[in-house]
């Protein structure tokens, strides 16, 4: 297998795993269809607000998960063959992950936006880059109430600490693939940007809705 049908491979393998829909389906499994409810979309925060904390939670931790176990996959497979390049592959799995996440083709690509599935990636990734990210979603959320803009300011704060560890030469990948590792981060996050488009033109707007402290979010708060 060439390297990039490995990378073809990677990001298949992670779509598929990506498409396993925590939050739909412990909804399905007590008897809510959580895309009817709040946002409409089937991650994280819009579980937390339909079904409360204990769905959210454990949503949040599928959602992680399938990221982290797409990524070990391609380094199972892959570690032995391309050993310089099997980061970069990881990378291309956790992509895959996100992808399938977002964009599910049995639920008519209506799937969520990818914060708690990037979330899983950079934890298995390089781990050092999630602290900073997870200290800006709390000090913003916290501020401004806006979940939303916290997950907009990880998905930059993500990629300016991924050219970083890179330049410094932390993230021991290939010097040949590290542009290319630049490229495939910042489609994570522009990705995860982009499914916040809505969220930008209301905050812009002044009319975005806050977290609520319980176990709801206020109207329409965007979810991960």
């Amino acid at each position: 297998m060439t390297m990039t049908a490995a990378r073809v491979s990677c990001i298949f393998i992670g779509y598929v795993l990506g498409m396993f829909q925590t939050g739909y389906i412990y909804g399905k499994l007590h008897h809510v269809d959580i895309r009817q409810h709040g946002s409409g979309n089937a991650g994280a925060t819009n579980t937390l607000r339909t079904l409360g904390w204990k769905a959210g939670l454990i949503t949040f931790a599928g959602d992680l998960g399938k990221a982290m176990l797409a990524m070990l996959i391609g380094w199972l497979l892959f570690r032995d063959k391309y050993a310089d390049g099997v980061k970069l592959l990881e990378m291309y799995a956790g992509f895959g992950a996100v992808l399938g996440h977002n964009f599910p083709f049995y639920m008519k690509f209506k799937g969520g936006k990818g914060i708690a599935c990037t979330a899983g990636f950079i934890l298995a990734f390089y781990p050092p880059m999630a602290p900073l990210c997870l200290l800006l979603f709390i000090v913003t959320v916290a501020v401004t109430r806006y979940v939303s803009l916290g997950s907009i300011l990880v998905m930059i704060c993500f990629w300016v600490q991924l050219v970083l560890f890179g330049q410094l030469g932390h993230l021991n990948v290939n010097s040949n693939l590290i542009l290319e590792i630049y490229i495939v981060g910042a489609l994570f996050s522009v990705m995860g940007i982009w499914r916040h488009r809505e969220n930008i033109k209301r905050l812009l707007a002044g009319k975005e809705n806050k977290f609520s402290m319980g176990n709801k979010m206020e109207q329409k708060e965007g979810e991960k």
